[in-house]
């Protein structure tokens, strides 16, 4: 089926008594979501201005625009390659302990952040800020793969505004930086330990974490055939295991397609903003996008778009149940490619009426609603990937951290140095060839798709 679920995987029933903790819980781990990543992304905006201003705490110099890339990079770096690390130590320990020590690194980050001037301590910070994340994201995810396992519908909601949670909370934060840096200067990364404290409160005390029944449990599951219970979260690691679960062919077809899909997030995060509000450059005159926009301008355009990829989101996370993962892939993909077409259009339509460029900008719009629902859909199917191995789902869904990072600094260079070379048109050409290499290996992982989240030992139905 083209378009339809054809989806045989098996699933258990949840009782009901189970599924009202879990809900709960579930609420608790969004929320807290956004918290997190509202703290992110205020440390995000404090550190560049506090950076822009070290001097006049007693540095004794500026800082270069190399040591803020080396900084930057620093947090994505720690994020890459401690995730899988904390993955791991929640299938050992439980998710709700470890995504518990997220809050805590980032307090600690903070304050250190606040009490030095010395670039490889703040370094440190950068490193100890992305240990955060690699620490609450994992365990976080692999908690939504658990609580989730009986319920696809469940699943896509959950998903879609986990993504929400992230994208709004980082957003927000960043908006909120600039304001609380100018009434508190240093000072707001105090607050900012505070901040981390409630999301250490919500996780500590909102999320219950309880071992999902099993079939052979009392009123856990009827006697329909093809039923079965979701194992209980294991407390031990086997290295095999974890081994043969990164040679899965599900795991390393979905790899270039969510690290080109974020790739291309990171590409116009990172440079977007930058091309409209630089100042116009000699050559590309042509270029109606390059610079020349005041940032008021770009805050509207970008409160715009962050609705519609939002609504975008809530949409296709409600589609679980209608679509096939890879079909709201390839849809959002192909979204995304109708969206940079319109754009590139819109680069180039000085010459055009108002009504030409408006019809450009709801084209650019649709797209971007309809490339919403790629992201939700991958990490989907990774939690579906981690119903092959469930007594590793931390460690599995730890790979959407390590999916983003890769993704992040392969977008942040590749669009800033196209960029540099061909100006805005630059930017749309790589973004253009990242989501060519978004959609090429959907075409085999389609054909597996059915097969994904069949725990071993279960017969697998026959491929149509």
């Amino acid at each position: 089926m083209l378009f339809g679920r054809d989806d045989r995987r098996v699933r258990w029933r949840c009782p009901e008594a189970y599924c009202a903790l879990m809900r709960g819980s579930l609420n608790a781990v969004l929320i807290g979501t956004f918290t997190l990543r509202f703290s992110t992304g205020l440390t995000g905006a404090l550190l560049v201005y506090y950076l822009t201003e070290l001097e006049n705490f007693g540095s004794g110099r500026p800082v270069s625009p190399l040591e803020l890339g080396v900084l930057t990079a620093a947090f994505f770096l720690a994020e890459l390659i401690l995730s899988p690390i904390f993955g791991v130590l929640s299938d050992r320990f439980g998710a709700r302990p470890i995504m518990q020590l997220g809050p805590i690194f980032g307090a600690v980050a903070v304050v250190m952040t606040a009490l030095t001037t010395d670039l490889v301590i703040l370094g440190g910070t950068r490193w100890l800020e992305g240990a955060a994340a690699a620490a609450s994201i994992p365990s976080i995810l692999g908690f939504i793969a658990l609580a989730t396992a009986h319920d696809e519908g469940l699943r896509g909601r959950t998903v879609a505004r986990f993504e929400a949670a992230t994208l709004a909370g980082i957003g927000l934060g960043l908006v909120a930086g600039g304001g609380l840096w100018a009434v508190m200067d240093r000072n707001a990364f105090y607050l900012n330990a505070l901040l981390y404290g409630i999301s250490f409160l919500i996780y500590r005390y909102g999320v219950r974490e309880k071992d999902a029944p099993t079939p052979h449990d009392p009123g856990t599951a009827d006697s329909t055939a093809g039923e079965v219970g979701d194992p209980s979260i294991a407390r031990r690691f086997d290295f095999g295991q974890y081994r043969t679960m990164l040679r899965s062919s599900s795991v390393w077809l979905l790899a270039p397609t969510w690290i080109a899909v974020n790739a291309f997030i990171g590409a116009w995060t990172s440079q977007s903003i930058f091309q409209l509000v630089d100042e116009p450059k000699p050559g590309f005159e042509d270029q109606l996008l390059m610079g020349g926009f005041a940032p008021i301008q770009v805050s509207i355009g970008l409160a715009v778009a962050m609705l519609v990829f939002f609504a975008g989101l809530f949409y296709w996370g409600n589609r679980f149940k209608v679509f096939r993962r890879t079909t709201i892939m390839a849809i959002g993909i192909i979204g995304g490619m109708l969206m940079v077409g319109a754009i590139f259009g819109l680069n180039h339509a000085a010459s055009w009426g108002p009504i030409g460029l408006i019809g450009l900008g709801l084209v650019a719009a649709a797209g971007l609603f309809v490339l919403a629902g790629a992201t939700p859909a991958a990490l989907g199917m990774l939690a579906d990937i981690s119903e092959e191995h469930p007594e590793q789902r931390g460690a599995i869904m730890g790979l959407y951290s390590v999916f983003l990072a890769v993704g992040q600094i392969v977008g942040s260079l590749t669009g800033g140095g196209a960029a540099e070379v061909l100006g805005m048109d630059g930017l749309l050409l790589v973004s253009a060839g990242l989501l060519v290499v978004a959609l090429i290996p959907l075409r085999w992982l389609r054909g597996s798709e059915h097969l994904v989240g069949i725990r071993p030992g279960l017969p697998r139905p026959a491929s149509s």
